[in-house]
């Protein structure tokens, strides 16, 4: 069967998937059912014992059958530079200077092959959807956005690739330039986006980026508060915004570490108003992990905001890769199943949280990703699967696969393991 597969990589699109065990939206145990994917690469039915007349069919013997992954945060134009851009401090502002010192020498073509090779690496374990922020500043210009949306361009309909622009304040550029180029970066963008707490005036670049987001009628995917101090928030300056705009449901929040630092009466305030407001949140596990608590002599904390608390509070939240070999996190395989495990394991969640950490690499991602009925296992839905060798859902978490294969728009590529 998994040669069959790999057989179909020449850009063809596997019309018929026989005897998967298929986990469809809203159920929690896969079934035995066929999958008829339509010419144009979705799903056309979900049944079993579909044997319509004259359609190529692979045999998937049993084979689990689940949405493709989607990593809702990812940084490409910084992807593999570790070993240019040192951070000996291992802390986040050293992160920062250090690619901010290669960036201002980095030309397009490296970031484009840097990006292509990670891109490669996650769908290779089975990542069908990213949503990569992109530096724009007054050092580097447009160098990220543009070789990116080149980069994208050549993908095509193999991989889903939403490009953030991420307006960065650094110490001692002033917000003019973010504001005078602002409307340039969101004309290449699927996104605004920026980093609140290191603005020498988080209020006014709040305004610029929301004013912005609402003239080209893009989504609003933050850098909230990656930072461990109780008493230097801007949860409710983002919130107020959101209900200014009325962005309801179009705004997302990554890392809210801070949120795992104050008092809970406090934690749970700001958490009804996210929720409230429909904005959701993204825990990237590897960067805090790695970044955050280093000055701690005692009990260094972990860095991450209170995953275990959104997810039962109803909060939209996912998880994701943030950086992969570079000064932000220095190891990554883009595999989102691993990514999947840190988060059970760093945020305190239980061993019956399984499912609920592949609905962070599947549906709550696709939903804070704006792709609403073009995604999961549906009729109409764009076929973007993952087969894999697991009895369900929590062997696929807990253990992975031994071997995997994606299908993108209906095209497999080769992706064994």
């Amino acid at each position: 069967m998994w040669k069959s597969l790999q057989s179909e990589t020449a850009g063809n699109i596997v019309r018929l998937l026989k005897g998967g065990r298929v986990l469809r939206d809203q159920q929690t145990e896969p079934e035995l059912l066929d999958i008829l994917i339509g010419s144009d690469g979705r799903i056309e039915a979900i049944e079993a014992n579909i044997n319509p007349a004259d359609v190529p069919m692979v045999d998937l013997s049993g084979a689990l059958v689940v949405p493709g992954f989607c990593d809702a945060h990812q940084h490409l134009d910084k992807t593999g530079v570790l070993k240019s851009a040192a951070n000996p401090s291992g802390t986040l502002q050293g992160a920062r200077e250090a690619f901010a010192r290669y960036a201002r020498t980095a030309p397009p073509e490296d970031i484009a092959r840097r990006a292509r090779r990670t891109i490669a690496q996650c769908r290779a374990r089975g990542t069908t959807a990213i949503r990569s922020h992109v530096n724009v500043d007054k050092d580097a210009g447009f160098h990220g956005l543009d070789a990116l949306s080149q980069v994208r361009s050549e993908f095509g309909d193999s991989m889903r690739l939403q490009l953030v622009a991420f307006m960065v304040p650094h110490p001692n550029q002033d917000l003019d330039w973010l504001e005078a180029n602002i409307d340039a970066a969101a004309s290449r963008a699927d996104a605004i986006g920026g980093t609140v707490a290191v603005a020498e005036d988080p209020e006014r670049y709040l305004d610029i980026l929301f004013a912005a987001a609402d003239r080209h009628g893009l989504p609003v995917d933050l850098h909230l508060d990656e930072h461990l101090d109780p008493d230097r928030l801007h949860f409710d300056a983002v919130i107020e915004r959101t209900e200014k705009y009325a962005m309801q449901g179009r705004v997302v929040i990554g890392h809210a570490s801070a949120l795992s630092a104050v008092p809970r009466a406090e934690f749970e305030r700001i958490s009804e108003r996210i929720h409230r407001n429909d904005i959701g949140v993204i825990t990237l596990p590897a960067a805090n992990l790695y970044l955050q608590g280093r000055t701690y002599e005692r009990l260094a904390p972990r860095g991450l905001t209170r995953v275990a608390d959104f997810v039962r509070s109803g909060v939209t939240i996912a998880t994701a890769s943030d950086n992969i070999q570079d000064p932000f996190v220095p190891t990554g395989s883009g595999d989102m199943l691993e990514i999947a495990r840190w988060t059970l394991l760093a945020s305190h969640l239980h061993a019956d949280n399984l499912d609920t950490v592949f609905t962070m690499i599947t549906h709550a991602p696709a939903r804070l990703m704006g792709y609403g009925q073009d995604y999961g296992m549906r009729t109409g839905a764009r076929a973007d699967l993952v087969i894999a060798d697991c009895a369900d859902v929590i062997d696929l978490v807990s253990r992975g696969p031994d071997r995997c294969v994606a299908l993108v728009g209906g095209r497999a590529a080769i992706l064994e393991l």
